[in-house]
């Protein structure tokens, strides 16, 4: 099994679902200084306590490296996380997008087309979905106005994995991730930074003046989900006829996308009321506008993740609140 992005928030905690589980976990992460590289490589630490887990350390660009990897592990699954994350930064260093999300992705084709790779899964996101307002979001929905270049390099990859699915029999899975949270995450999500400042008693920031919606993914439930669908190969068929209303199964190709959600859309604010609550203070809150390139509200229909796997996230934010709230204090001794 290799894992790219395993130092990773949503990585991390995939590769340590599977040590539970008993599978041989390879990672691979660049380490890059988006955020505290400290951080990563204190996930990495605690996942090398496993005798079933190796790290390699490289970017996805250095495709020498990545091809040197798959010829001496030859993983028949691949789950590709790692990417240039964060809708704000795209709009401050573009290029780091269409480098690691773009030329690092064609290079894990690659590599998955040329060792024959028996199941390869790759994180989208739900960003994909831009200026559509049909909501809950589902699979089907339009995409093609994306609102921000991160959204557009996600859809991009979408397009090339489904090319190579089609024109060298790849199965494919790509999931569209929901705003996901938890013990462990990015400081530069909002969750982080809320606990953060109301501990530390400065203002946080409120976009659209609390008018907010998210359809808040605790990680467990994200990774459960992403287990399960390992084992969902997608086929192709004879008959596209046989393919059932509700799946995103290509008619031309063994490929798929699926959501992966809560199903539940939560209001900025009773998300910021929980955050208090678990703190046991209140949060200085500074209302802001709407920032370039956001949504007012995401949502998801995670009828198809259900369909494929029986599985639906269901963790209440008030309880993965506490969780991440409990681990924040633990972690930097507040």
């Amino acid at each position: 099994m290799l894992i790219t992005g395993s130092a990773g928030f949503i990585g991390f905690h995939l590769a340590r679902l599977l040590l539970d589980e008993g599978f041989d976990v390879v990672g691979f992460d660049a380490m890059t200084d988006y955020y505290d590289v400290n951080l990563k490589r204190r996930r990495h630490a605690m996942l090398l306590q496993s005798q079933r887990f190796q790290a390699v350390e490289a970017r996805l660009e250095d495709n020498a490296a990545l091809t040197e990897l798959f010829a001496r592990e030859r993983p028949d699954v691949v789950v590709h996380l790692a990417a240039q994350a964060g809708v704000r930064y795209s709009l401050e260093n573009p290029r780091s997008y269409l480098e690691s999300n773009l030329i690092g992705t064609f290079n894990v084709l690659e590599c998955a087309r040329e060792f024959a790779v028996g199941h390869l899964l790759m994180a989208s996101t739900s960003s994909v979905y831009g200026a559509n307002t049909e909501m809950p979001y589902a699979e089907k929905h339009q995409t093609d106005h994306p609102l921000t270049f991160y959204a557009a390099t996600k859809k991009s990859t979408e397009v090339m994995a489904h090319s190579y699915a089609h024109l060298w029999s790849l199965p494919t899975t790509m999931f569209r991730f929901f705003t996901v949270y938890g013990p462990w995450g990015r400081p530069d999500m909002a969750l982080f930074k809320f606990v953060k400042g109301i501990l530390e008693q400065t203002p946080i920031d409120v976009y659209n003046h609390g008018e907010m919606f998210r359809d808040f993914t605790y990680v467990t439930d994200l990774v459960r989900g992403i287990r399960l669908l390992i084992d969902a190969v997608p086929q192709r068929v004879d008959d596209p006829a046989t393919i059932p209303a509700w799946d995103t199964l290509s008619p031309v190709a063994p490929f798929r996308v699926v959501n992966i959600g809560n199903s539940d859309k939560v209001k900025l604010t009773d998300f910021i009321d929980s955050i208090e609550q678990a703190c046991g203070r209140k949060a200085i809150r500074r209302y802001l506008d709407m920032q370039k390139g956001d949504v007012p509200a995401t949502w998801a229909d995670a009828t198809q993740l259900q369909e494929l796997t029986g599985y639906a996230p269901s963790t209440h934010f008030d309880e993965g609140v506490r969780a991440f709230v409990a681990w924040y204090r633990d972690y930097f001794g507040t």
